[in-house]
This record gives C-alpha cells, structure tokens and sequence, in this order.
C-alpha cells in the first residue's frame, strides 16, 4: 500500500507540474514553472525546531545569505531568487508533504539544501519522477549516488555537492595505497546506512584495484567490537578504514587501541569533531594515528571567498553548516549564471550544470560531466591533533580521486 501510495503521488505530481509546464523534457522555448520575468522560486525542508535546529537554521542561514548578496546584485537575468522553506522536524512524512506542496501549490522551480537522511531519501523518488531540480544535500546517503545519470530515474536532475559515503570510501582505499603504501586493508562498519555505504565504496575500489580486504560488520551502537578487531587484528592488514559514525566510532578506536594495533586507521569526514577526538586521543596515543577525510578548506583565494561570505552571514560567518548552505546556493546560482539570456527549464539547468565542473568557495570542484552523481571526489587528509581547537589538523591538502590514483605505484 505504501508503494501504491507513493506511485499515485509521483504520477499526481507529473500530472500537475506537467500541466502548468515545469516538466522540460520536451525541450519547450517557455521558462519552467517558478520562473517568471523577475523571480525565481526555490524552497527546501529542513529541520528549523528541536534539536536538529543547530543545524537546519545555519543551513538555511547560509542559503538566505548568498541569496541575498545576488538579488542586491540585481540577480541573475534580471530576476531576484526568492527561498521559501517550512520545518520538517527532520520527519520523512512531513518532508514528503512539504515537496508535494512546493511542487504543487508553490510552484518551485529548484530545491536547494534539503537537509537530513531520512527526509532526503523521502523525497527522492518523487523529485526524479517529476524531473524537478535539487541541488545539494545536507547528507551524504548512496541513494545519491549516481555515476551515470542519463535519464531522471537515473538521477539526471539530482546534484550532490558534499562527498556521498560511497565516494568518500573510493577515496579512502586510494589513500591508503598512495600515502600510506597500503597492500592489504580492513574495514570494520556499522550496520546502518553510513557504515553500509562506506563499505559499498571501499570495496569496489579495493576489489578494483586488488586489494585484499577483511571485513567485519558491527551494529551502531555496539558496546562490544572485541570479535570484529580481534578479526582485523589476525589478518595483519597495513591500513584500517573505521566506517562507523558518531558514537559508534570511539568504541572501535579504543579496542583497536586495547587490542595494541599499530597500522594506521580512517574514519569518515562526519568525525571530524572535537568531541570524538576527546575521546580517543589518550587511547591511541603511541600506538596508531587516526585520520579522517575532509572537503571544506579555507586555504589561499578560499579565505578570501570566506571573508566575503562573512559579509553576508553575520553571526554565521564561523559556523560551518552555514557555509555549506552557502556553497549549495552559489552551486544553484552557477547554473543560472549559465543561462543568461535563455529559456529556464528543467532540461536546460541540467545542460548548464554539466556544462563545466563548479568550484566550491571553501573546497575543490564538482565535476557533473556525463551524468557524474557523487559530489566532491577531491578530499584531505586530517589527523587527530589535540592541539588543534578542532581536535583535528589537516596533515594533506585537498586531492582529486584522479591525482591520488596517480601517485599508485
């Protein structure tokens, strides 16, 4: 019954966008639905209440803002962007509701910044139905993740920004090789969504690569992972990949560290948090450093682009998720930038975000060439450093996935 639901959703949804010509597929000269001769209509649902707010509200602070700097610009063509979002409480159901109605009734032409795993893969399957826009999301879930979006169902109108779990494995293993000299691997990860997508990229690229790896599965949450490290531990791999998120990751750390191992280890880059290294540090001190991928920078011209953003953000200008909201409107407003003088449609933002990669103010590029869906593939390296206001310093600049494959010997 859910199914049959969300199928007669999907296709009320067609019916209606195609109605009032937001559906572009058949390359119509007319501007999409949100567009009109001086505004464009975006929106997202994110969670503004409870305790996702700390990072919902920054978010949408952050889109607001660079919003903001364009229309005081004059805008894009002519026409301000107008964002409007409504609170989903970080639930699906709400989420879903929230997308039928900008659809429908608001008319949207884009979603910019949804924001959270379950509202996101919510979602999903209705935005590629209808065909409508979506860029960035605030999660790094697989369903994301395409490698080539041909068509809708395919994820040809999804634009992921921040690296997806899969990605971010693939780049893992090639750093294991190229900076580490790793010939065999480990990987312990939960079971749920992150440690599960982890796993998916970290062993594709290793089975492509031939690479032998071990792997253990642990659920989240797990207060024994004594099985699962004594496991890594026997086979004697070079480098450890800990694909497990928040609480989980700590408890792995510290038997790796009971268990006395020696060879290096990573974990994701949404560890990358002072409060974790807290409490590892003592640990595996002596023994073994942990490390972990990252995507923003604020190095060179990005620390300039920064402290034009601070501009605009106010009291936002340090907080990390408003940057990110940041960087998903820029991605947005590089597409129109793209069309100046043209039709908006559906159809032809999609031509115009894969028209060249797009570079991220605090970060590397995105590259959607081909139907690419896997956000960033350029990450650094960061390693626990107490000394560090973070608890993490960075030891390696950003590196595209090619560049690393690169230095493989």
């Amino acid at each position: 019954m859910k199914k049959l639901l969300g199928v007669l959703l999907a296709m009320s949804l067609i019916f209606s966008v195609t109605a009032c010509g937001g559906a572009t597929e058949t390359g119509s000269s007319a501007n999409a639905q949100g567009v009109t001769d001086t505004e464009i209509l975006v929106a997202n649902s994110s969670a503004v209440s409870g305790p996702f707010a700390t990072t919902g509200h920054p978010l949408n602070v952050g889109i607001q803002a660079y919003f903001d700097m364009v229309n005081a610009g004059g805008g894009i063509d002519g026409r301000t962007i107008r964002f409007i979002h409504t609170d989903d409480e970080m639930d699906p159901v709400r989420a879903r509701a929230a997308f039928a109605s900008f659809a429908e009734d608001e008319q949207v032409f884009a979603y910019v910044g949804q924001f959270g795993a379950a509202p996101t893969a919510a979602i999903l399957e209705d935005l590629m139905a209808i065909g409508m826009p979506a860029v960035y999301f605030a999660t790094a879930i697989g369903q994301l993740y395409f490698e080539n979006a041909e068509t809708l169902y395919e994820g040809a109108n999804i634009f992921p920004i921040q690296p997806l779990y899969i990605t971010e494995g693939r780049v893992m293993v090639v750093r294991g090789i190229a900076d580490f000299d790793a010939q065999s691997m480990g990987i312990i990860y939960t079971s749920d969504e992150a440690g599960m997508d982890l796993f998916r990229g970290v062993q594709a690229q290793a089975n492509e690569m031939g690479i032998p790896l071990t792997v253990q599965q642990i659920a989240p949450g797990a207060s024994d992972v004594s099985a699962a490290v004594t496991a890594i531990n026997s086979a004697n791999v070079d480098f450890i990949v800990v694909a497990a998120a928040q609480a989980t990751m700590p408890t792995v750390v510290k038997e790796l560290a009971a268990q006395n191992m020696t060879v290096p280890a990573i974990t994701t880059y949404i560890n990358t948090v002072i409060t974790l290294a807290e409490q590892v540090a003592d640990d595996i001190d002596g023994l073994f450093q942990l490390y972990a991928s990252g995507w923003l920078n604020y190095e060179g011209e990005r620390l300039a682009n920064l402290e034009a953003a601070s501009e605009w953000l106010g009291d936002y200008s340090m907080n990390g998720f408003a940057h990110v909201g940041w960087i998903g409107a820029h991605f947005f407003v590089e597409g129109l930038r793209r069309l100046e003088g043209q039709p908006v449609t559906w159809e032809s933002f999609r031509d115009a975000m894969e028209e060249a990669p797009i570079t991220i103010p605090f970060g590397g590029v995105v590259d959607y060439a081909n139907g690419a869906r896997m956000g960033t593939q350029e990450m650094s390296l960061f390693e626990i450093d107490m000394t560090s206001p973070t608890g993490w310093s960075e030891v390696d600049g950003l590196r595209s996935f090619d560049y690393l494959l690169s230095q493989v010997s």
